[in-house]
């Protein structure tokens, strides 16, 4: 078991608040490890948990009663309470944390743009140093908790009004020989959208995928290095 000791509580943990009718439960966890178990990336609710002490008010030490914990979270084992707390509660991060948390969604949602999006006049992904610019200038907002592909829709639409976007999603139909076919289809898979598979009679395989441009360029180059030129790659309106 994990004690609470001031002189261990630093700028690497946060809290967990939990309001129940008016009564605070609150608990020390680890940023990373309890985001991950939060949004549904992690299953073991133990590595988020920094300290097995449940509080009323974490950052002065003060403790919740065994009492309000029965009352209000119907159990009196405390690694079920705890598990209670961190699915259920709010997730407090400190001004530091907030701050890398926003810097690493950032990169995320620049990279996910400059993959997915073009400039409609050349056809070209924007690059990243004009989709960061673009991001400052329609000053948009960026939630450190949010998962990340649920932002990016909004804030397509902010950066819309400051540099023209379309989403241009290829369709292909990719032959892959037989001798290359089973390595292939990890490759496919990773870089794009497998709509469907047909083994062809002399055992090549024929792939419908949908890629977005940054990952077309990839996609192929990878296909060709492993078949050493021999695909075949078709455009399908």
């Amino acid at each position: 078991m994990k004690d609470f000791q001031r002189k261990n509580v630093n700028s690497k943990f946060t809290v967990v608040r939990l309001s129940i009718s008016g009564e605070k439960f609150e608990i020390f966890v680890d940023p990373d490890h309890a985001l991950r178990f939060k949004k549904g990336e992690a299953h073991e609710y133990e590595k988020a948990i920094a300290f097995d002490e449940i509080y009323a008010d974490a950052n002065k030490g003060v403790r919740i009663s065994d009492e309000k914990l029965k009352k209000h979270l119907k159990t009196n084992n405390n690694q079920e309470a705890l598990r209670i707390i961190l699915e259920k509660g709010e997730l407090l991060l400190n001004t530091q944390q907030r701050k890398q948390k926003i810097e690493e969604k950032r990169k995320q949602i620049i990279t996910i743009i400059s993959g997915n999006y073009v400039d409609p006049k050349t056809k070209i992904p924007h690059p990243p140093q004009r989709i960061e610019q673009a991001l400052i200038d329609a000053r948009v907002s960026i939630d450190p908790i949010k998962n990340t592909d649920e932002q990016v829709k909004g804030i397509i639409e902010e950066l819309r009004k400051v540099i023209p976007m379309k989403s241009e999603i290829s369709k292909l139909k990719i032959t892959i020989p037989a001798q290359y076919a089973p390595q292939s289809i990890g490759i496919l898979k990773k870089f794009g959208t497998v709509e469907s598979e047909e083994w062809n009679n002399d055992g090549s395989l024929s792939s419908v995928i949908l890629v977005s441009p940054g990952s077309k360029i990839v996609l192929i180059d990878k296909l060709n290095s492993l078949t050493k030129g021999n695909i075949i790659a078709d455009s399908i309106e």
